[in-house]
């Protein structure tokens, strides 16, 4: 990531956040910047992410992008909210479709929709599998890990699977090693491969029938 001042990657976790806009021409600006922000994060990568460079394409100040982000971090972990959120929704979707489905099956598709959501959005490929941006991005991602790990409980719990709710976490744990997949997959291939987007569901699903087995 490029800068006129270094960052210190040793401290992510006193990176601000993103100053969030409350009237309609600033909200417009805030959305301005995060859109050439994505686009140039796919175009250049992550280590070549700039605000002057962001600055310049938009034809703005880099005084007016730093109004709204302090750093480049603040631009990258709002970004990679926002697809984790997005991510997290998409999940949840499924609850309202699961109705006559043997819980393998439904491991199955939430590991396909997370597989997907990677496949059509290239900046979360990067962000969240490539690289997380900050240690708030981090939290950030573990924290929806865990929100996915309630949804698949709640998900399993409508089938009549009850998961156990004591130490591992193992609502978190499945959908970790779901994402241990997929990012090998980035990492090899730069996209989740079908030949990996089955591994993620069959690690899941083998995980749960352990668990599933000693709960009973």
């Amino acid at each position: 990531m490029t800068e006129n001042t270094a960052i210190n990657y040793a401290t992510p976790a006193a990176v601000p956040a993103a100053r969030s806009p409350q009237q309609a021409r600033g909200r417009q600006r805030f959305e301005r910047i995060l859109e050439a922000a994505e686009e140039q994060l796919i175009q250049r990568g992550l280590s070549d992410f700039s605000i002057p460079e962001l600055a310049s394409s938009l034809k703005c100040t880099r005084t007016s992008i730093y109004h709204f982000f302090p750093t480049p971090y603040a631009i990258l972990n709002e970004l990679t909210r926002r697809h984790l959120m997005t991510l997290e929704e998409e999940v949840e979707k499924l609850s309202y479709t699961i109705e006559g489905k043997a819980w393998q099956e439904v491991i199955t598709e939430v590991a396909d929709i997370v597989a997907d959501y990677y496949n059509q959005h290239q900046a979360a490929r990067i962000l969240i599998l490539g690289s997380v941006a900050s240690h708030e991005s981090h939290q950030a991602l573990h924290l929806t890990i865990s929100h996915i790990g309630r949804h698949v409980d709640t998900l399993m719990r409508a089938i009549g699977v009850m998961l156990p709710s004591e130490n591992p976490d193992a609502k978190a744990l499945v959908v970790e090693l779901g994402t241990a997949c997929l990012r090998l997959s980035y990492f090899l291939h730069g996209e989740i491969t079908p030949a990996y987007r089955q591994e993620c569901a069959v690690a899941m699903i083998a995980y749960l029938e352990r668990i599933i087995q000693q709960s009973r």
